[in-house]
């Protein structure tokens, strides 16, 4: 029994891994609160490896531009071309206000402000929506394409 065991994990492991790259899937482990309520640390999750398309409203996953050991995920809120304002909170894009039905007000008490600003045709402004626990462009800036590795798919594991 002892041998099937070890034939069974390697088989399962060569199973999963021939669907990752039949389907573009890739399992990812959410690290961190600055996605809740939406993704909780220790949720994981799969990811679309190199989107051909992203929209507004997006959750991609990143590395982060300035140390990219690091990855990070957050919500696309700006495209390219785009001008975001952040008035105490709320996100303006091209002047009119964004609905954001995903933030919770009490993960929102900072009600942060940033100045307009008119991103780049290859850049993203990202935002996590736990706004008092995330790093993201309105601290660092926009987020340049090139980073940008996956975008969130679905939940296949909540963390308790």
């Amino acid at each position: 029994m002892t041998r099937v065991l070890p034939t069974v994990v390697i088989s399962l492991l060569l199973f999963t891994s021939a669907a990752c790259l039949i389907t573009g899937m890739y399992p990812v482990k959410v690290e961190g609160v600055a996605m809740a309520p939406a993704l909780n640390d220790g949720d994981r999750i799969l990811i679309e490896r190199d989107p051909d398309k992203l929209e507004r409203g997006d959750i991609v996953v990143f590395l982060y531009p300035h140390d990219q050991a690091k990855s990070y995920i957050k919500r696309i809120v700006g495209l390219p071309n785009e001008t975001v304002e952040l008035r105490e909170g709320k996100v303006l894009v091209n002047g009119q206000l964004l609905p954001e039905p995903y933030v919770d007000p009490r993960l929102d008490q900072a009600r942060r402000s940033v100045a307009e600003s008119r991103l780049d045709a290859d850049s993203y402004f990202v935002v996590g929506d736990n706004r008092d626990n995330s790093s993201d462009s309105r601290i660092w800036g926009p987020l340049h394409r090139k980073f940008i590795y996956g975008r969130y798919l679905r939940k296949y594991f909540e963390a308790k």
